[in-house]
């Protein structure tokens, strides 16, 4: 059967009746894992706890764009500053060369239109995006026990896998889980990045993707120990440049709203170009400690680019409990 990549509006969220009471027993637990982990490390995220690299920028929106991308922030061209957060995924603050998720959080300020959280004008725009085409698990259930677990140590990680999917399930699972986190990474000037899990694009359904132009430098080839020195060593010589681009929703078969471990294949539009100029993230304490003390949540958004999805739905809940629990909020 041929799959059609025209745009569609008939995307539609299936909400579970017993979300609300699972959404907040997620956040307690990621709220207790959080809470044990600035014991050892001070007052921080639940994940995503090490920032590497804090840099401040401007996105570009371009003109001229297809119907589906043409709303919300990206509805008329136009400037705005952003700042971007630069961090390993884990809930340690692990050292740079171990296998992890690699972070690329962008806030876009000065937009205008109502909040995605319904609660007054929005503040800014987020973007949370990861060094993977699409999310390890379906749905947050797995997800979550997985990462409670996890934060237990590998033989609770291990037991827990044992028990949910049986000695061979597990093995599989394990492999699955080597072969995410020991992806090659070819740095965050020259690695794409995505949201992975889809949000509105006005009565249309994207997910973003951010593509570094061959300006930035060539990928590199081996583990870096400290990927703010890869990253910064180029900032401190150019200005590093990306173009932002959106995905459409076709049908629910080819590009499903509630199962985030499916890779959209339909083709990506660029929309904006992001641009850090020269800097020297290192000199700017300040930045630092601001990009460190800000929210990035996808649900820092306008209504038009509402997060989708069951993931994103329990992010809004877990992420506001690990806000609050840093004090961000």
């Amino acid at each position: 059967m041929h799959m059609s990549n025209a745009p569609s509006t008939d995307w539609k969220e299936v909400v579970a009746p017993d979300e609300a009471q699972r959404f907040a027993g997620y956040a307690r637990q990621f709220a207790e894992l959080q809470a044990r982990k600035s014991q050892k490390y001070g007052a921080g995220r639940g994940l995503h706890r090490k920032q590497l690299t804090a840099a401040y920028g401007r996105l570009e929106v371009l003109g001229d764009l297809p119907a589906f991308a043409a709303q919300g922030l990206f509805a008329q061209p136009a400037q705005h500053d952003v700042r971007v957060r630069l961090s390993n995924g884990g809930m340690d603050k692990a050292a740079d060369h171990k296998p992890d998720i690699r972070g690329f959080a962008i806030s876009v300020r000065g937009v205008q239109g109502d909040s995605a959280l319904g609660n007054g004008p929005a503040k800014s725009q987020d973007f949370l995006l990861i060094n993977q085409e699409k999310f390890a698990f379906p749905q947050s259930a797995e997800f979550v026990d997985f990462v409670v677990a996890a934060s237990h140590g590998g033989g609770a990680l291990i037991k827990f896998l044992v028990q949910r999917h049986g000695l061979l399930g597990a093995a599989r699972q394990i492999a699955k889980t080597v072969k995410t986190f020991g992806r090659p990474f070819g740095g965050f000037a020259s690695h794409a990045m995505f949201s992975a899990a889809p949000i509105a694009c006005g009565s249309y359904a994207v997910r973003v993707r951010l593509v570094p132009h061959a300006s930035n430098g060539a990928p590199v080839r081996q583990v870096q120990h400290d990927w703010d020195a890869e990253f910064s060593g180029r900032l401190r010589q150019q200005d590093l440049q990306w173009d932002l681009q959106l995905q459409p929703f076709v049908d629910e078969a080819t590009t499903p709203i509630e199962d985030a471990s499916v890779d959209w294949p339909t083709p990506y539009t660029t929309v904006a170009r992001l641009t850090l100029p020269r800097q020297d993230p290192a000199a700017d304490a300040a930045l630092a400690a601001e990009v460190e003390a800000a929210v990035f949540d996808p649900w820092q958004a306008l209504a038009a680019h509402r997060p989708l999805g069951d993931v994103m739905r329990a992010r809004k809940v877990v992420y506001f409990e690990s806000q609050k629990g840093r004090g961000a909020v």
